[in-house]
């Protein structure tokens, strides 16, 4: 099974900000919502939840699994949705966390892109374009094959269409299979994300990206 471990410590027994395990009562991560614990699930739940956990690498008491896991089935199905488009297609990384950083900014979501914002540099895309998404600012100067992938995302969430010019440029970067992988990946992003801004989740107290203004 594929693990999926996001830029941050592996659950130690402590939550992302170094205190004790979060209870119901306690909730750091999912402010909103209380922590679903293993032990109040039934067993066909349990299950569920445990597959969740394998594939996120930690119990799901932070991140937006915190927030779905309230439909254990739900939760897991999401989670192997992520695990397949995260490792298992042909889309190149740099594009994967693009995709994830243009649903970010499209529904104003703190969580998910301080989760892919310095794995997206890292992967190869450029700061200058990363800030500027961030910031809503101009687009810099990009090459050709990131600017074509880059001007699909940010119309496809802005508009809820593309152009036949945009979507021709998409594909002949993508293909037809990488242009309906990258699609999938920002509507994925969009889904978690979704579930972080309803639960409020706060981010992590050792991020180093710069905070997406909203």
């Amino acid at each position: 099974m594929v693990r999926l471990v996001e830029d941050s410590p592996l659950w130690n027994g402590k939550n992302l900000n170094g205190r004790d395990r979060p209870t119901r009562g306690d909730s750091i991560m999912a402010r909103r919502m209380p922590i679903v614990t293993r032990e109040e699930l039934s067993p066909e739940h349990q299950a569920a939840y445990d597959e969740v956990a394998g594939i996120r690498g930690r119990p799901p008491e932070v991140g937006p699994s915190s927030v779905m896991i309230h439909n254990p089935e739900m939760a897991a199905q999401v989670n192997r949705l992520s695990a397949f488009l995260m490792a298992d297609t042909d889309l190149p990384e740099k594009f994967r966390r693009l995709g994830a950083l243009i649903a970010a900014r499209s529904i104003d979501c703190r969580y998910v892109w301080n989760a892919h914002a310095a794995a997206g540099r890292r992967a190869g895309l450029d700061d200058t374009l990363v800030d500027a998404i961030r910031d809503k600012e101009p687009l810099p100067a990009m090459e050709p094959d990131v600017a074509a992938v880059v001007r699909y995302g940010l119309e496809l969430t802005g508009q809820n269409k593309v152009s036949q010019e945009t979507f021709d440029a998409a594909v002949a970067v993508l293909g037809y299979r990488g242009t309906t992988e990258f699609t999938t990946v920002m509507g994925y992003f969009r889904l978690v994300g979704l579930n972080a801004n309803a639960g409020d989740i706060d981010l992590p107290a050792d991020r180093t990206e710069t905070d997406l203004p909203v």
